[in-house]
């Protein structure tokens, strides 16, 4: 090589070491809080960390795990975290009290709050002699809704304390239940159980939805639109192969095992929740006036929020009407 050449040799790799340099700095930190621990639920935003997805959009993503104890909106509200995921109830009450939280996006285009129940019974329409444990958080978002839809009375509930032994020592004992946890926890048990999902009797919220403040909506909407559309191509590539999401899940929540998150997979894709509904047509991630109108709706005829609450604040579909991510 001559020395012309090994000087123009040198020059590019300078230049192409100085070009990684400046996006290695162009990489913008974001935080965003989990809901719960970590679990397969939270899978597209582990798998676009994962995957590098977040990356090649110039974030640089740190998830921080959420739990019973933790405070999502108190700690959002603080400027401690960029983003978190959501619960379309909570941001509507929110509103009503007048804080700035805005919903930008859903992983899910149903909430995955269902019933666990024996083998007796046959729909939500048959727990009227029934015991139905319900959480502190359910009295304030789905028992309202359900006890409205088929005549239920606060009589038939007792508290439900995430542990699943009165259900198996009493076959007229019903509860709440996620499909991927409790409905999972039953049938390893051997219990043979039946779950309902509230979404498929008309309970209107997303489920898992990326919730951000008014005031970054205005201010950083580039950033808000990578991190959509990047969570979105999370999405899609954790249900075509989880692996890599998996990896960082198992760190972070150390008690979470294989066939847990195997089993949870299946159920997403089982039901849709991802993919279905406005998704299949509009894309992963999508939201509607509608169907936040149905929950605003169902809230203020159960008595959880006021009529007079600007319910559009709550949302904004600018991020996830036109991104169009296929299932």
């Amino acid at each position: 090589m001559s020395k012309h050449a090994r000087l123009i040799s040198l020059a590019a790799g300078v230049l192409g070491m100085l070009s990684l340099a400046a996006a290695a700095q162009a990489q913008e930190k974001v935080t965003l809080l989990s809901n719960w621990y970590a679990q397969a639920e939270h899978g597209g935003f582990y798998q676009a960390v994962a995957k590098g997805i977040y990356k090649k959009y110039g974030m640089d993503v740190t998830i921080k795990m959420g739990g019973p104890q933790v405070n999502n909106m108190q700690i959002l509200l603080a400027g401690q975290a960029d983003f978190s995921m959501g619960y379309d109830f909570s941001v509507l009450k929110g509103v009503e009290q007048g804080l700035p939280l805005v919903t930008v996006a859903t992983s899910f285009q149903s909430d995955l709050q269902g019933m666990l129940t024996h083998g007796d019974v046959n729909g939500l329409g048959g727990l009227k002699d029934k015991t139905i444990l319900v959480a502190g958080s359910g009295q304030s978002n789905w028992w309202p809704w359900l006890k409205a839809k088929y005549g239920y009375s606060d009589g038939q509930t007792k508290a439900y304390t995430f542990n699943l032994q009165p259900f198996f020592a009493d076959a007229n004992t019903v509860q709440q239940a996620y499909p991927s946890s409790e409905l999972f926890q039953a049938e390893k048990a051997g219990a043979k159980p039946k779950f309902f999902l509230f979404a498929h009797e008309g309970y209107p919220p997303y489920g898992t939805t990326i919730v951000t403040l008014q005031k970054t909506v205005a201010t950083r909407p580039d950033l808000v639109k990578r991190f959509v559309k990047a969570t979105a191509e999370g999405w899609k590539s954790y249900l075509e192969d989880p692996a890599a999401g998996n990896v960082l899940i198992k760190q972070d929540n150390k008690n979470m095992g294989d066939e847990q998150l195997a089993y949870a997979l299946t159920k997403l894709k089982e039901l849709k929740v991802v993919t279905g509904g406005d998704a299949a047509s509009h894309g992963i991630g999508v939201m509607t006036d509608e169907r936040w109108k149905k929950t605003y709706d169902t809230m203020v005829a159960t008595g959880l929020l006021k009529a007079d609450t600007d319910w559009r604040k709550a949302y904004t579909t600018q991020f996830v009407k036109d991104m169009k991510v296929m299932p």
